[in-house]
């Protein structure tokens, strides 16, 4: 393992040795690079270095338009760095398979490019970079003007369609709107979207989930509001209770929350808070417990359409045969999860 000084001083020599070995993320431009990266180089204060390009990305970072460490040096087909200029240039662009073919591109020679460098799919990529970018623009608290501007928009109608195709309405749309808050932190499993309204949290999920951006525009459509960063103390409670949480001292959340749905998808939501904290139950079981003991699949669906991960513990559900079934944060997050609780469960 490499110190953090081994690493500072391999990004100030331009060290060629280390490509491929870390990646360097600096967190007063949200800017990552490649070691030899010939910008001015960060103070080590601001520097935060990752394994691979793909935790910069979860981590809210984008990528490097001097040193593109996206593209690895020798290994990059034509065609993956015309799509990546491309994305550069357009980053509110959404390139579809269609999009691809219509291209002359195999959509499965890129898939495979992204899987087999990156470890994501190139869909995935670009998911990250649209909301990593509308909410670094939004966040900087200047007007949307210079947000637009400042972060390499052409224009600002281009700012508010990137914007508009996260969060479903342009930034200026809240003043005319209810506002629901946003905020984005860290946690052992990885980063987290959390949003609330007045009356609690609405929202809580890895920022790597792949509904994402249908859950954000959903929840604006049920209360007719924007999604904006500011405070809210109920994403401070959340925050708190979460740390607590994940040092093994809590074991139940105390926080108000705002789960609309169908009467049946709410109930299923219901049933999952009966769940105690260190044990599991079958989706056959949490059938039953609901009086539906028929509605096995749909009970499943249900849990899977959870907006709000960890406080209404859907992990806690598995498979009649103990196996691990699907999770929107990924079966590796739910084992971990279940195997925490079990550890913690019988402490004070």
């Amino acid at each position: 393992m490499l110190s953090f000084e081994e690493k500072y001083d391999a990004l100030i020599n331009k060290d060629a040795a280390y490509e491929g070995i870390f990646i360097a993320a600096v967190k007063t431009t949200m800017i990552f690079c490649r070691p030899t990266c010939t910008a001015r180089k960060p103070k080590a204060e601001n520097v935060i270095f990752y394994d691979a390009v793909k935790d910069a990305l979860l981590h809210g970072f984008r990528p490097c338009k001097i040193c593109k460490p996206m593209e690895l040096p020798g290994s990059v087909p034509e065609p993956i760095q015309d799509l990546l200029r491309e994305l550069d240039r357009h980053p509110h662009h959404k390139i579809s398979d269609t999009d691809l073919q219509q291209k002359g591109v195999a959509p499965s020679l890129v898939r495979r490019w992204f899987k087999k460098h990156h470890n994501m799919t190139f869909h995935a990529y670009q998911r990250m970079m649209r909301i990593n970018k509308a909410f670094t623009e939004i966040s900087s608290g200047h007007p949307v003007t210079h947000a637009a501007f400042d972060h390499g928009y052409e224009s600002l109608s281009g700012f508010n369609d990137s914007f508009k195709s996260i969060f479903g309405a342009a930034p200026t749309a809240s003043s005319s709107r209810n506002v629901i808050t946003i905020n984005r932190f860290t946690t052992p499993l990885g980063p987290v979207f959390a949003c609330a309204t007045d009356d609690g949290v609405c929202l809580l999920e890895f920022t790597d989930r792949k509904i994402l951006e249908d859950q954000f525009k959903e929840l604006q459509k049920r209360f007719n509001a924007v999604i904006l960063p500011g405070k809210n103390n109920h994403l401070s409670s959340l925050q708190n209770q979460l740390a607590e949480y994940f040092n093994g001292s809590r074991k139940a959340f105390t926080i108000p929350l705002v789960a609309p749905g169908t009467d049946f998808r709410v109930q299923v939501w219901q049933v999952l808070h009966d769940i105690p904290y260190g044990q599991t139950v079958s989706y056959q079981q949490q059938a039953k417990m609901l009086g539906r003991p028929e509605a096995v699949r749909a009970v499943a669906s249900a849990n899977g359409m959870n907006r709000i991960a960890i406080l209404i513990p859907c992990h806690r559900v598995v498979g009649s045969d103990g196996k691990l079934r699907g999770y929107g944060g990924g079966l590796a997050r739910k084992k971990w999860l279940i195997e925490f609780e079990r550890q913690h469960a019988d402490t004070e």
